[in-house]
């Protein structure tokens, strides 16, 4: 038998053999050989650049909507109409803002593309400002659709037939031709006005108004001992004056107070000539803004 010494010796250098036999069939076994036209396909095919799957040059070099030429050219015809004769239909208007302007020492603050304007003047120690809106025209025109669809709906109600017989009276009848005249005369359109009179250290009086016709009339007048409280300038200091006592409506007061309060306004140059030039200058800044609108469209969309 072969002593465990002998076997131990002779593990490894079987081993050892095996291995080298192996490497040596593995180093010189023949390799089959590739093709050329395989080696060619297999490098341009590595070397080919990668593309997206999708291509983004058609949105940059796509043009602009027909639609968008056909907008721009509708605005600028607009622009050229209302450039035209928008301000020459309101040159009366335009007369009597100047006009009450030049021989009055109010100051006035216009920013353009802002709806509110006000009017300052100082009278002895007070400062009394005027503010008003634009916002009123457009409030007007909603008011007349809905008029005009209560005149529709008084229309269609059948009329109140009168006796066999007799001839029936239309309202408009017993109206004398001058009095008729006055009532088609168009009135003109109510504007809010927001009257403040602040006086140092002794707070202000918040006095709404409506100027129309010529006329200042009187809704309420509050009073405020701080005056930020009057002018309400913010969402906050408006909701702190709707917490106060605003003071009776106008029309619940003493007929003579209501007297008073009235002559107290137009001694402060709060009169019949500014009644009736602001209502005109809500008009003239309404038709700028709108030409003003009309430009800063058309420029965006041929941007």
């Amino acid at each position: 038998m072969m002593s465990l010494r002998t076997l131990t010796r002779s593990v490894p250098r079987t081993i050892s053999r095996s291995l080298a036999i192996s490497s040596r069939s593995a180093l010189f076994r023949p390799v089959p050989a590739v093709p050329r036209n395989g080696i060619q396909s297999a490098l341009q095919q590595a070397m080919k650049p990668s593309y997206a799957a999708f291509s983004t040059s058609r949105a940059f070099k796509q043009s602009a909507a027909e639609g968008d030429f056909e907008l721009v050219a509708k605005l600028e015809d607009e622009l050229k109409h209302e450039k035209a004769s928008g301000l020459e239909d309101l040159d009366s208007s335009v007369q009597n803002i100047q006009y009450v302007l030049q021989n009055n020492s109010w100051e006035i603050k216009d920013v353009p593309g802002e709806q509110e304007v006000s009017l300052t003047k100082k009278f002895g120690n007070e400062e009394i400002r005027l503010t008003f809106t634009v916002a009123d025209l457009q409030n007007l025109s909603e008011q007349e659709e809905l008029d005009a669809l209560g005149d529709e709906l008084d229309f269609d109600q059948p009329a109140n037939k009168g006796n066999a017989g007799s001839v029936s009276q239309a309202p408009e009848d017993s109206v004398s031709p001058a009095d008729r005249e006055m009532e088609d005369a168009e009135p003109s359109f109510p504007a809010r006005v927001n009257v403040t009179i602040e006086k140092p250290s002794n707070g202000a009086l918040l006095i709404q108004t409506v100027a129309q016709d010529g006329l200042f009339q009187i809704e309420e007048v509050s009073y405020f001992s701080k005056p930020d409280l009057a002018h309400a300038q913010t969402a906050e200091k408006d909701w702190d004056r709707q917490s106060l006592y605003a003071g009776p409506p106008f029309e619940n007061l003493d007929e003579d107070l209501q007297t008073y309060l009235e002559r107290y306004l137009e001694e402060r140059g709060i009169n019949a000539e500014l009644a009736t030039m602001i209502p005109d200058y809500i008009q003239v800044k309404e038709q700028k803004e709108y030409v003003r609108w009309l430009e800063s469209v058309k420029n965006f969309v041929s941007a």
